[in-house]
C-alpha cells in the first residue's frame, strides 16, 4: 500500500496511559464497547488484513465500494487490533484517492484514536489539514480531542492555547472541557490557574460538579492548602454535591501528608459513616501516620477494625506496622508480628526483614549492631533472616561463656 499522508507520520513509541486519579466523566465521545474481533462486514475484514499484511492490491479493488462510515467502524472496532501507524497510514492513503472524500466525523474519530495512543503529532497534522482544506472548518469535537490529549499527558500549555482558539472561533466550552483543563493544572499545580477557570466556567453559566471540586481538593491537598481543600468541601455540601470515597481519600492523603493525624482519622470515620469503606491504601496511610506520631497502639486498633470489616492487609500495611515498634525498641512485639503475618498468609518481603534488622541494630546490643549494620539490604527472606539472627544470638551466647 503505498504510504500517502496529511503529514508524514513519525514512528514514536506508543503507549496506553492509564487513567489520571480522582479524574473521570463521561467523555464527549463514546466508541462502542469492546467486541471480539467477528467480523461481519466484509468489507471491513478485507481492509483490515490487507492493511495487516501490508497488501494493496485488495484494497484497490475494494476502492469503490469504500464509503466514510466504513473508514470510522474500522477506527472504531479495529477488529485486527491494527497499529495506529497502520491505521492512519491507511486512512491517509483512503483520503488521498481521486474521488474519495472523507467526512468531518471520520477525522474526529481518527484524531480521538490516535489522542488515545499518544500519537499527537499525527493528531496535529491532521488538525492542520482540516484547517487548511476547503470545506472542512474544525469543530468543538476536534478541539475537545486536542485539548484532553494535551492535559493528560502534561502538555497544558499547549492545551489552554487551543481553548483560546476555541473562544475566538466562537464555540462554547462544556463542563468536560473544563474539568480536563482543571485537572491538567493541578497536576502542574497551577491552582491559581486552576480556580480561574472555575470561575470563568461559573461566569459561562457552567455549575461545576464532583468531579470539579474533587480535582481541585487533590491539588489543595498535594500543594499543602489544606484549609482550602477543607472550604471546598464545605461548598461541596452547602451546594448539594454528594461527597464520595474519591473526595474523602483525597482529603485524608493531604490531611496525612501534612501530619495532622486526628483529622485524618475524623475523616476516616466520616468517610465511613457516609457509607463508604476505605481501601487497604487509606487506612494505611492513616496507621503510618499514628506509628510516626508515635501512636503504634492505635496503629494496631485500625488494623483490627480492617480485619473486622473483611479487610485482609498486606505486607505495606504490617512493614509500617514493624516499622513503629522498631522505632519504640518494641523488638519482641516486632517478631510477634512477624509471625503472626505468617500464620495468616502474608508473605513479608525485603522490606518486613531490613525493618526488622534496623530495629534490632539500633535496639541490640553492640555487638548486635556491629554485627547487623552491614547487613541490611541484603536479607530478603525469612530463611536468611532467622539463621542470621539464630548466629548472632549463638555468637553472643559464647563471647558470655568466655
Amino acid at each position: 500500500m503505498r504510504n500517502i499522508s496529511v503529514c508524514n507520520p513519525l514512528t514514536i513509541l506508543l503507549r496506553r496511559t492509564p487513567p489520571p486519579p480522582f479524574f473521570a466523566t463521561l467523555p464527549w465521545y463514546s466508541p462502542p464497547p469492546f467486541r471480539p474481533p467477528l467480523i461481519n462486514d466484509p468489507i471491513i475484514s478485507t481492509i483490515s488484513t490487507a492493511i495487516k499484511t501490508a497488501d494493496d492490491k485488495p484494497l484497490k479493488r475494494l476502492l469503490p465500494s469504500i464509503k466514510p462510515h466504513h473508514i470510522i467502524q474500522l477506527i472504531n472496532v479495529n477488529p485486527l487490533n491494527l497499529q495506529p501507524l497502520a491505521l492512519l497510514n491507511f486512512f491517509n492513503w483512503v483520503s488521498s484517492q481521486p474521488g474519495f472524500r472523507l467526512t468531518l466525523h471520520s477525522y474526529c474519530t481518527m484524531a480521538h484514536f490516535l489522542t488515545a495512543h499518544n500519537c499527537f503529532q499525527e493528531v496535529a497534522c491532521i488538525f492542520r489539514f482540516i484547517v487548511s482544506r476547503k470545506g472542512l472548518a474544525p469543530n468543538d469535537v476536534i478541539y475537545t480531542t486536542l485539548i484532553n490529549g494535551h492535559c493528560r499527558h502534561g502538555k497544558v500549555a499547549s492545551g489552554l492555547e487551543l481553548y483560546g482558539q476555541l473562544l475566538k472561533k466562537g464555540f462554547e466550552p462544556d463542563l468536560f472541557m473544563y474539568n480536563t483543563l482543571v485537572y491538567g493544572l493541578c497536576k502542574e499545580d497551577d491552582l491559581r490557574q486552576a480556580r480561574k477557570l472555575v470561575n470563568e466556567m461559573s461566569l459561562r453559566g457552567l455549575k461545576p460538579d464532583k468531579i470539579t471540586y474533587t480535582t481541585l481538593i487533590d491539588g489543595c491537598c498535594k500543594e499543602g492548602d489544606i484549609e482550602m481543600a477543607l472550604d471546598i468541601k464545605i461548598k461541596m455540601v452547602r451546594e448539594g454535591i454528594t461527597i464520595d470515597d474519591v473526595t474523602f481519600t483525597a482529603l485524608i492523603s493531604g490531611l496525612c501528608r501534612q501530619g495532622l493525624v486526628l483529622d485524618a482519622e475524623k475523616t476516616l470515620r466520616e468517610m465511613l459513616r457516609a457509607g463508604f469503606k476505605p481501601d487497604n491504601v487509606t487506612y494505611t496511610m492513616v496507621i503510618d501516620r499514628f506509628c510516626k506520631t508515635g501512636d503504634v497502639k492505635m496503629g494496631f486498633k485500625l488494623l483490627k477494625e480492617m480485619q473486622s470489616d473483611g479487610r485482609v492487609p498486606g505486607v505495606v500495611t504490617y512493614n509500617v506496622l514493624m516499622n513503629g515498634l522498631c522505632k519504640q525498641g518494641q523488638i519482641k512485639n516486632a517478631n510477634m508480628l512477624l509471625d503472626a503475618m505468617l500464620n495468616l498468609g502474608v508473605t513479608p518481603d525485603d522490606i518486613t526483614y531490613n525493618i526488622l534488622l534496623e530495629g534490632r541494630s539500633k535496639h541490640g546490643t553492640p555487638k548486635e549492631f556491629a554485627a547487623l549494620k552491614n547487613e541490611k539490604g541484603l536479607v530478603n527472606d525469612y530463611a536468611s533472616y532467622t539463621s542470621l539472627i539464630n548466629e548472632i544470638t549463638r555468637s553472643s551466647k559464647d563471647c558470655g561463656k568466655r
